[in-house]
């Protein structure tokens, strides 16, 4: 596999990626000794536990929540233990308004901004167990088409070694980036442009997954794939309806599958 792309990166008829924010310096203060020659005492040293790991409490940020979701998903028939494992590690509800938290871990789908949502726990779920398939070990580098607002470019990160997801909405891509932030993915990196071309310098990709359904597969995602690679998407197929499709590349040609019906938001070209 050849090395990935530089950082930030430029896609045709893109912005320039937004450069990370500095960490602010933190000044201790230390106090003065007093005149009467008092000795002057050092403030002791404060644990402060790494935000990251995730509380066992009673509210959203419970283990016990995401648990109770993982679970009703394992009752749908999603078996992958790695799959399972990403979506009790992601904090759903960091994903989602503030006024629609409380139905952050529901299986259904919540507006995310722009006409778009953030897709139902159990497609999702469904979408990255076909992606990684066969296979126990962590997958290469991925590509993920609609970033959303970064849940699923989330779960991924526990899936593959690199993700790479491309919003044409830059306001999704801006809100993306904030959610992310917060978990400090070295593995994560996103994109603005248009989704239908693909990224071309990350190529080739051991996965495609794409978060929003056109009438076929593009070619270039196609031609992005590596051989051996596999790509799940929502596209509309010969009977008019919209249906999960399984694309896999082989050494003597391409395989496709088509699976149950969907109901994705409609795959655009172009950046807005």
């Amino acid at each position: 596999m050849k090395p990935r792309p530089g950082f930030p990166a430029r896609l045709p008829s893109s912005a320039p990626a937004p450069t990370a924010r500095g960490k602010a310096a933190v000044v201790a203060a230390h106090p003065t000794a007093r005149e009467s020659k008092a000795p002057v005492l050092k403030p002791k040293a404060v644990h402060v536990p790494d935000r990251r790991v995730a509380p066992t409490g009673l509210g959203m940020e419970s283990q016990a929540v995401r648990a109770s979701m993982v679970r009703k998903i394992q009752a749908q028939g999603v078996t992958h233990a790695g799959v399972l494992a990403a979506l009790q590690a992601v904090e759903r509800h960091r994903f989602v308004d503030t006024a629609l938290v409380n139905q952050a871990y529901e299986d259904t789908s919540l507006p995310i901004g722009l006409g778009q949502t953030i897709s139902k726990p159990g497609v999702v779920a469904r979408m990255l167990e076909l992606l990684c398939q066969g296979r126990a070990e962590k997958l290469g580098r991925v590509l993920e088409i609609g970033t959303g607002c970064g849940y699923q470019a989330a779960l991924m990160s526990h899936l593959a070694r690199e993700v790479y997801t491309i919003e044409r909405l830059k306001g999704l891509h801006e809100k993306a980036r904030d959610n992310l932030r917060w978990f400090r993915l070295p593995n994560v990196h996103l994109l603005f442009g248009d989704g239908m071309l693909g990224y071309a310098k990350g190529a080739p990709y051991a996965g495609i997954i794409a978060a929003a359904g056109g009438n076929d597969i593009p070619a270039a995602w196609i031609d992005q794939l590596a051989v051996g690679g596999r790509l799940v998407a929502p596209a509309v197929t010969a009977a008019g309806r919209q249906n999960l499709v399984v694309v896999d590349k082989t050494a003597t040609g391409i395989v496709r599958t088509e699976l149950e019906p969907v109901l994705f938001v409609p795959l655009k070209s172009g950046v807005a």
